[in-house]
């Protein structure tokens, strides 16, 4: 195979907006999958619904991805409120300028995958590789070489590492990260429900579990629940009458009756931040950067911010693997990364924590939340801006 400018490893919603969003720059691109073309072009259903900013909204917009989702499954995010245990209090953020106005967007996480492999796939400019297992990378005078098994190999100027917060070419390149493997899973699907969910996701730190409801179709809305994995393996081996009944349960009739209405899916939960997101020749963009904890939903849309953030700077540059080019990007991710980072994991810790000091801070900062508007506002914004 002739060099390559560009080499990506995984063709995740990260690794494939990069590839999208240095399409028509001049370079040769080179994705590189695990998984089987067929995955990848008709992705099935994990689960998981992405709460898109506007930001992201518009990013997706001009990557020509937003046209490609089916217009019956996407929702409005109109606002998003936070409870605590049985507190009547609630801390609700709306977008800038009030009510009428919409947070983002809801999409499942298998019509953006689809909609961005579309998009890279049959670019004039992309090759795609798929079914590639046990891949590895080695430096060279010139980039990398990167090894696709059975004795091929392609080479590249510049190496963009996109495989998921567990990054074995992140490894390979002797970069090292902060894993925090929590002990806790979350449990996604979806539900219908007889209370109107007025379009609010909501956020519900109960002692023992968190909840979250995000707001579907009329009626219907993603259930996620977080628990010790042991308790997670309990719901998921429950048959469909006695699972609705446990949800059911644990929402305290919040909701009323709720019904399954797709498949279950659990996923441990792991947090990842890389020592560094960039080096000679190489880059980290999507959750082999950083990979968020999931309470403030902000993993996606960080992820989509590193892929088009690197491909702007790369395409304003001469030389790809210039290294001011690529530290340019890290200082740049970083600075975006490092407070919602570092805030969710705070967040986290803090509603895990059932001693009675957590419980009365937890008090403390949903009060100090709705009594003090200039914080709220600028939670909101962090909310619509990532």
């Amino acid at each position: 195979m002739n060099p390559q400018d560009i080499a990506i490893i995984g063709a995740g919603p990260a690794g494939l907006a990069f590839a999208r969003a240095m399409q028509g720059s001049g370079r040769k691109i080179t994705l590189i999958e695990r998984q089987p073309r067929a995955a990848l072009a008709d992705p099935a259903f994990d689960g998981r619904e992405i709460a898109l900013t506007q930001r992201s909204i518009a990013t997706l917009k001009s990557l020509g991805a937003w046209d490609l989702f089916p217009a019956d499954d996407v929702w409005p995010l109109r606002a998003a409120k936070v409870l605590n245990g049985a507190s009547p209090m609630a801390l609700t953020f709306e977008p800038e300028g009030g009510a009428a106005g919409e947070l983002g967007a809801l999409v499942a996480n298998h019509h953006i995958r689809k909609a961005l492999y579309q998009l890279a796939d049959g670019a004039d400019d992309v090759t795609l590789l798929t079914d590639v297992v046990g891949a590895s990378a080695q430096r060279t005078d010139t980039g990398f070489r990167i090894g696709l098994g059975d004795d091929e190999a392609i080479e590249a100027k510049l190496l963009v590492v996109a495989d998921s917060r567990f990054s074995t070419f992140r490894d390979q390149l002797g970069v090292g990260a902060d894993m925090n493997r929590l002990g806790r899973a979350m449990l996604v699907c979806r539900m219908t429900h007889d209370a109107d969910h007025g379009h609010v996701a909501t956020e519900w730190f109960d002692h023992g579990q968190t909840l979250a409801i995000l707001p579907l179709g009329p009626g219907c809305s993603s259930i996620v629940v977080t628990l010790a994995a042991p308790e997670i393996d309990k719901l998921m081996a429950m048959d469909e009458a006695a699972f609705e009944a446990e949800m059911t349960r644990r929402h305290k009739g919040r909701l009323g009756a709720l019904k399954l209405v797709s498949t279950r899916h659990a996923y441990p939960l792991v947090t990842t931040w890389s020592h560094r997101f960039a080096g000679p020749g190489f880059a980290l963009i999507g959750d082999a950067a950083v990979g968020m904890h999931p309470v403030t939903a902000h993993g996606f849309n960080l992820g989509l911010l590193s892929a088009v953030g690197l491909a702007r700077r790369l395409r304003a540059g001469r030389d790809l693997a210039a290294l001011n080019v690529l530290s340019a990007y890290e200082s740049e991710h970083r600075r975006a990364a490092l407070p919602l980072y570092t805030a969710t994991n705070a967040i986290a810790r803090l509603y895990a924590t059932e001693t009675a000091p957590a419980k009365l801070a937890r008090h403390a900062l949903l009060r100090l939340g709705r009594q003090a508007h200039p914080v709220r506002r600028l939670i909101s914004r962090a909310l619509t801006a990532a």
